[in-house]
């Protein structure tokens, strides 16, 4: 049961979570939780790619995602490489999707390009953006439970590798779009498998009770199948798409999901007479935020998946279809920091004699809302300078006008953190500027790259006659 933003955990004697210790060293950086390149330099700063945090703010600003494309680069890398090695002599062969969703820009669609990797898009909005970058039709898939006609007119006319369709009306849709077009549509359909993955409710995606899918248990992804066949002039059935949740840790819901839904493609090879050649098991690799988080490698979860794949088609006798993966965040997640300038500071006695230090910075909710929609944790440092000071028990807010402006719930700070001073949270890469809004009519931050000793703006800050524009 959430609590109110405003009292959530002002227990008596509160101290933070029970994960979170104070640091032996209020400057020391958690490894896990940023890009590679990240360390501090010989005066205190933050530095990505060679590059200072303080120049960084200087030239570009804040608040501002600040992008390794080294890091993302090598992590969308691992991933292929990693999938092919273990996959190999198993199945016919490994694609890695990158979730335009975790975030999509026209040059990020190219680093995902080049990098050989496929890119699924969730709305006409992201299918543009991949058109822009020259990402080839047949490297893409369309998602979405509610796609409308332009949008598969638009994927269609493109030439998409896939549409995953999402109900039975979303067959007819696309079977008469693709009438219209004289093309036949190549299709996977998403099956509901009725695993809840642990991960936060708003985002563990199989479960029966929720929008996505066609349900396994009630027959509907089985009939699904049928009206697919049955319109072999306009769709063409690839397969089955199964997706269990995001910020996963573990395999063993992929144990279950891939257990039922090779049951189903067993099932419509048997009585309908169609083997099935391709087989998306979803993703949603969990990342470190902070320090209670424990993702796996990427060896180990393609180890876990070839494992379960493996032992559950040799026990129903079928060969191992064409396997599909879609890392999500955790290609795009640690690549990012957001950095801020602190504003105010000032000092909450709670309950129990303990206080709470409120460091609020000039961005928020509008550009990370997941710490409010999804309760998330994040972790923080001093970006600009190094402290002696002892670490004292601190919240990291917003400029907004909501109590629930919240980007870091518990982080120790050094107890002499002021206004001027710049802060970094890790771990932006995903779902922040993808989830960001104008909320008090503020302007969204720049995404800056970094590479090789050089920045440079990939999306370009927001201003307010951006924003004043749109007003007709």
């Amino acid at each position: 049961m959430r609590a109110h933003e405003a009292g959530a955990l002002h227990a008596e004697g509160y101290g933070g979570p029970s994960w979170l210790r104070p640091p032996a060293d209020v400057n020391a950086l958690v490894p896990s939780l940023w890009a590679r390149s990240v360390e501090r330099g010989a005066d205190g700063a933050l530095t990505v790619g060679g590059l200072s945090a303080l120049e960084l703010a200087r030239e570009f600003g804040t608040p501002a995602y600040v992008i390794d494309e080294d890091d993302f680069r090598s992590r969308a890398r691992e991933f292929k490489q990693t999938y092919a090695e273990v996959f190999s002599g198993i199945a016919g062969g490994v694609d890695v999707y990158y979730a335009g969703k975790a975030f999509l820009c026209t040059e990020v669609a190219r680093w995902v390009r080049e990098e050989d990797l496929f890119l699924d898009v969730a709305s006409g909005g992201e299918l543009a953006v991949a058109v822009r970058a020259g990402v080839p039709g047949e490297r893409i898939g369309v998602h979405g439970n509610n796609k409308s006609v332009a949008e598969i007119r638009a994927a269609l006319d493109y030439g998409v590798g896939r549409i995953i369709v999402d109900s039975l009306q979303e067959i007819e849709r696309v079977s008469e779009v693709a009438a219209e077009l004289g093309v036949v549509a190549p299709v996977l359909i998403r099956v509901t498998v009725g695993v809840e993955a642990h991960t936060h409710e708003f985002i563990a995606t199989a479960h029966e009770d929720q929008k996505f899918g066609l349900s396994l248990a009630g027959g509907h992804a089985l009939e699904a199948a049928k009206r697919v066949l049955a319109r072999p002039d306009t769709l063409r059935l690839l397969g089955l798409h199964s997706h269990i949740g995001s910020q996963i840790f573990d395999t063993s819901g992929f144990e279950v999901s891939t257990r039922r839904i090779l049951g189903l493609h067993l099932q419509i090879a048997r009585e309908l007479g169609h083997e099935l050649p391709e087989l998306d098991l979803g993703g949603g690799f969990g990342i470190a935020y902070t320090t209670q988080h424990d993702p796996l490698s990427p060896k180990r979860l393609a180890e876990g998946m070839a494992r379960i794949v493996e032992l559950e088609c040799r026990a129903d006798g079928v060969a191992v279809p064409r396997i599909s993966i879609e890392p999500g965040r955790a290609i795009a997640g640690p690549s990012t920091f957001t950095l801020y300038e602190v504003g105010t500071v000032k000092p909450v006695d709670l309950d129990g004699g303990a206080s709470r230090l409120y460091v609020s910075v000039d961005g928020g909710m509008s550009d990370n809302v997941r710490t409010a929609l999804y309760d998330a944790d994040y972790s923080c440092t001093l970006a600009g300078r190094r402290s002696d000071a002892e670490p004292v028990l601190a919240r990291v807010v917003g400029k907004h006008c909501e109590s629930g402006d919240i980007v870091v719930k518990d982080e120790f700070l050094p107890g002499d953190v002021r206004p001027g001073d710049l802060l970094a949270v890790p771990g932006t890469g995903a779902y922040c500027r993808s989830l960001s809004s104008q909320y008090n009519h503020t302007p969204r931050p720049p995404v800056v790259a970094v590479r090789g000793g050089e920045a440079r703006v990939v999306v370009r800050r927001e201003t307010i006659e951006d924003i004043l524009a749109l007003d007709v």
